[in-house]
């Protein structure tokens, strides 16, 4: 069994109700929680208080608390995982009252490559805010940003969790990235 088959069975277990199913699953995928972790963070600015450590520890309570998810495979677990971690990073973030932007917009490279500055929180908080627009008329464009840029996930990883063709990711992440370049540079 192949260990991306053995997370899809404990996370069905799980789902199940295995409780102990849980206690075997954490470790097998720490890492990977771990590496979208430092993923996130390392788009935030260089002095972030939060440490990946505790971004994983936030994101493993609200994952245990998940009771109505029908947990998929592993694609979608880490595709969860990762959009609970940027909402404790919006979240964070909010509670820090940083200031929003002014008439100025906000840039945000959305490339893999995207260096870490000072503004970082404030353009994590437009950019949330340009998605959840994007996502009220194309929800799955934001989906693919959310699991690209914020998960870290591959095309093909991508296509997995959204069940569709990796010619389609590509496509829509070209378009949300022109989408989202347009609604932040009006704002």
């Amino acid at each position: 069994m192949t260990a991306s088959q053995d997370v899809t069975r404990l996370l069905i277990a799980w789902r199940n109700g295995d409780s102990k199913a849980l206690d075997e699953l954490m470790p097998i995928v720490y890492r990977k929680l771990q590496q979208i972790a430092r993923h996130q963070l390392g788009r935030e600015r260089h002095n972030h208080t939060l440490q990946s450590k505790a971004l994983v520890n936030e994101a493993y309570i609200r994952l245990v608390d998940q009771r109505n998810v029908r947990w998929q495979n592993r694609a979608h677990f880490f595709a969860i995982a990762a959009q609970l971690m940027r909402r404790i990073l919006v979240d964070y973030a909010r509670s820090r009252h940083v200031a929003k932007r002014g008439g100025v917009a906000a840039r945000v490279t959305l490339d893999e490559e995207a260096v870490a500055s000072a503004s970082r929180t404030a353009e994590l908080i437009a950019l949330d805010e340009a998605l959840s627009d994007l996502a009220a008329f194309d929800q799955r464009k934001a989906l693919v940003v959310e699991l690209r840029f914020f998960g870290g996930l591959s095309v093909e990883e991508t296509a997995e969790v959204l069940k569709i063709s990796p010619n389609t990711v590509t496509r829509d992440w070209s378009s949300a990235k022109a989408w989202l370049h347009q609604a932040l540079n009006k704002k």
